[in-house]
């Protein structure tokens, strides 16, 4: 119904912040921005939660079956923030699935 979600991480690794997950995210290449989320404990320059936006994948004609694979590829990352070898590795297959789409169609 909306194409921004806003991800309270603390259910997810009370210990992750919302800047380093989109440190790490942005390491794979997967671009999205911190955000703050009700009753967040954290500064607002620190904060607890993701806000992702599809327009910029969506507009490049990504579907459902795209879009299961970044969260795929969200949650691998963040799961493993720490292991270089994983964050390559997903940088690697993100690139390949962006390649199969024109950046602006049209």
């Amino acid at each position: 119904d909306n194409h921004l979600m806003l991800v309270d991480l603390r259910s997810f690794d009370e210990e992750l912040s919302g800047k380093k997950a989109r440190l790490a995210l942005d390491k794979a290449g997967i671009s999205l921005n911190e955000n703050t989320v009700p009753d967040d404990p954290r500064p607002p320059y620190i904060t607890s939660g993701l806000r992702i936006g599809t327009p910029a994948v969506t507009t490049q004609g990504m579907g459902p079956r795209e879009m299961r694979e970044i969260a795929f590829q969200i949650h691998r990352v963040l799961t493993h923030r720490e292991d270089e070898s994983v964050i390559a590795e997903t940088r690697h297959e993100l690139a390949e699935l962006c390649a199969k789409f024109e950046p602006c169609p049209g």
